[in-house]
């Protein structure tokens, strides 16, 4: 069958989405960059074909056996990244993990984005996270650290509240749904729901911490951070972890986010700024986002993203108006630079199927695996980025086993234009029982207000 406009045949077809993977041509002064990505699981395959694009040369590595086939026909992939060190003029770490590696490699004066033995801690130690902030002069909710899970029975049992349930470490995409947000004002709901899993989320979940709740919104706020100082503008961003629309059912790594780019903002002025003397110390070259929750009595930090996150990184691209390999390239050398961006706002949103609920060697993963990816105009794929997919003979196709298809964005002076243009851009996408959430950025108009009265908007 044919997936374009009856006008165009087939061979028309071809062309236009082969134009639509295209490199262009570098400035003379990136053209000899070599960058190569290296993945724990396959999440940054689509600022690497971004990169690809734009004419550099482009490997990458992903760790992950499930993931083999992601981005096949997009990227060219290694099967052992050390052998590629002197190959690559840029080297990518894009999960946390690799800190220690990344801090060699720099040593010997390889420009590198990617962690750093303290920023790997930041996020994977929620306790040594909340230490930090704390010793900065932010302020942080009480919370407490266990790795024994008789003894958070006890503790519920003595100090009865609302808390909220975090796993610590680095928590593979497919256990994010283990994070638990209380709704009790006596706590009894995690106590019940730790009675009863504590067996089996002792091997998924050895180390947690329960935190206070609190009521208020939700907020982000991160940047780009070049070894020296934070890229300016930075980037405040509002995610979407539950799964169905209207905040409703099991937390996700993220279905979406709405964001926007600023020079400032109270938040990271109160919070990350603060830190700045620990990342400079550290030699970090990357991104950080700290996420926060604040109301009428104060900002609180909830967790560091000490690396890119994803879709986050995808819905950057669709504001940040530089050329990625420049910007990365820039970033990695320890450049002091400033981000070309969009006015205005930006959307994405996750297109996941089915599979993503199932286990990997359920029917269900095969099912979906190497199904197409049609769309009805393959000459207009503004805003599509990749997760899992692969191309295959002029075909896109499902990848790996998450369940994680693409995530589509769009840009507009206000959020709803965004909206707007991100779930325009979704219709012309046709995958069997694709689904998504429908109410990325829908609750701007009421969360803006609130943050206008408490100050934390310019």
């Amino acid at each position: 069958m044919t997936n374009g406009p009856a006008k165009k045949n087939n061979h028309q077809q071809k062309n236009n989405r082969q134009q639509s993977i295209l490199p262009e041509k570098p400035p003379e002064e990136f053209k000899p960059l070599k960058f190569l990505f290296v993945s724990l699981e396959s999440l940054s395959g689509d600022l690497a074909w971004q990169i690809k694009k734009e004419g550099y040369e482009v490997r990458c590595y992903i760790k992950e056996k499930s993931d083999a086939d992601a981005y096949d026909g997009f990227l060219e992939k290694v099967d052992n990244w050390k052998k590629w060190i002197d190959w690559a003029s840029v080297i990518v770490f894009d999960d946390v993990e690799f800190g220690g590696v990344a801090e060699k490699l720099r040593a010997q004066g390889k420009p590198v984005i990617g962690g750093t033995i303290y920023t790997d801690q930041l996020e994977m130690d929620r306790e040594f996270g909340q230490t930090e902030l704390k010793k900065y002069g932010i302020n942080i909710l009480p919370h407490q650290d266990f790795s024994d899970y008789d003894e958070a029975i006890n503790f519920i049992k003595e100090n009865p509240g609302r808390y909220v349930f975090k796993p610590s470490g680095n928590i593979p995409s497919a256990g994010k749904g283990l994070l638990f947000l209380g709704e009790e004002e006596d706590g009894k709901d995690i106590l019940a729901l730790l009675e009863h899993n504590k067996d089996v989320w002792q091997k998924k979940a050895p180390t947690f911490q329960l935190q206070k709740f609190v009521n208020g919104v939700e907020i982000a706020v991160g940047a780009y951070f070049n070894g020296k100082d934070f890229i300016r503008p930075i980037n405040i961003n509002f995610e979407h972890k539950r799964l169905f629309p209207g905040s409703l059912g099991p937390f996700t790594g993220e279905m979406g986010s709405s964001m926007y780019w600023a020079q400032t903002n109270p938040i990271f002025e109160a919070t990350l700024e603060k830190m700045k003397p620990a990342f400079v110390e550290s030699g970090y070259h990357g991104y950080i986002d700290l996420n926060c929750i604040v109301n009428a009595r104060g900002i609180y930090p909830l967790e560091f993203t000490t690396r890119y996150g994803f879709p986050t990184i995808q819905i950057h691209l669709e504001g940040i108006q530089t050329p990625a390999g420049e910007w990365t390239a820039k970033l990695a050398r320890g450049q002091d630079f400033e981000l070309k961006t969009k006015k205005g706002f930006q959307v994405g949103a996750r297109i996941m199927v089915p599979s993503y609920f199932v286990y990997r060697w359920a029917p269900e993963v095969k099912r979906y695996h190497n199904l197409p990816i049609l769309f009805k105009k393959p000459d207009n794929l503004d805003g599509v980025h990749l997760e899992d997919v692969k191309l295959v003979k002029d075909v896109w196709r499902i990848a790996g086993d998450s369940g994680c298809v693409l995530v589509i964005t769009g840009s507009g002076t206000t959020v709803e234009e965004a909206r707007l243009q991100v779930y325009r851009r979704i219709k012309n996408i046709m995958i069997p029982n694709m689904f998504y959430r429908v109410d990325i950025g829908s609750k701007w108009l009421e969360d803006s207000d609130k943050l206008q009265t408490w100050g934390y908007l310019y």
